[in-house]
């Protein structure tokens, strides 16, 4: 489903966030990208998503070579993953179900479909009860259910997450992972980028480890 090949990214100025990365992630794999802070994680997950570009080497997505995309491509590529990031990126002036309607309303579907999916996916990381509340009123762990929610509506085959729990506390965090294995049983390929040492040795998981921007064994 994805496979890198000598991927390298460095920024202007000569920072080096990635160096010689290649993988394989099959469809339905449940994978952490581990590492201490600045190992590359979050670089290498934008990357899968083209949210960035490599400068070196390839990454091709359900045999797609991305550096072959066209910018206008890019969104239909997109339409793959879910997108889960360390701040949310919540709407605070709309309510949660309003939240979750968005991406269902930028690729057209029906409203009535669309509310029908957009409540679902609420209920599926419980906050069904919580549709109208604004995300300003939810806890830190429901807003980042709430992302998960918007991130899944689509029925996405790949589910990005770039550091989840960072700003949890353990009991929360335990949750939200139970919410990515969840999708991950169902057959959903679940990619998470995290620092938390807890959510290492899962099972039925595997661990990438970047050290210093390279793969480490």
């Amino acid at each position: 489903m994805i496979s890198c090949s000598g991927v390298g990214k460095r920024y202007p100025g000569g920072l080096t966030a990635l160096a010689d990365v290649s993988c394989e992630i099959a469809a339905g794999e449940m994978v952490f990208v581990t590492g201490h802070s600045g190992a590359g994680k979050s670089t290498l997950v934008k990357l899968f998503a083209a949210i960035e570009r490599p400068t070196a080497g390839s990454i091709v997505v359900n045999g797609q070579n991305l550096a072959a995309l066209r910018p206008a491509a890019l969104p239909y590529l997109r339409r793959n993953f879910g997108l889960v990031f360390q701040d949310q990126k919540l709407l605070f002036d709309r309510n949660a179900l309003e939240n979750v309607l968005l991406p269902l309303a930028i690729v057209g579907t029906p409203p009535a479909e669309a509310t029908r999916r957009a409540q679902a996916a609420l209920d599926k990381v419980g906050l069904l009860d919580r549709a109208k509340a604004n995300p300003i009123a939810l806890s830190g762990g429901e807003q980042q259910r709430l992302a998960i929610a918007r991130a899944v509506v689509n029925r996405p085959a790949i589910l990005l997450a770039d550091e989840p729990t960072a700003n949890l506390d353990t009991a929360s965090a335990a949750g939200i992972l139970d919410i990515f294995r969840a999708f991950h049983q169902v057959g959903v390929t679940v990619i998470i980028a995290t620092h938390d040492p807890q959510w290492s040795g899962q099972p039925d998981t595997r661990v990438l480890h970047l050290a210093q921007g390279r793969v480490s064994a």
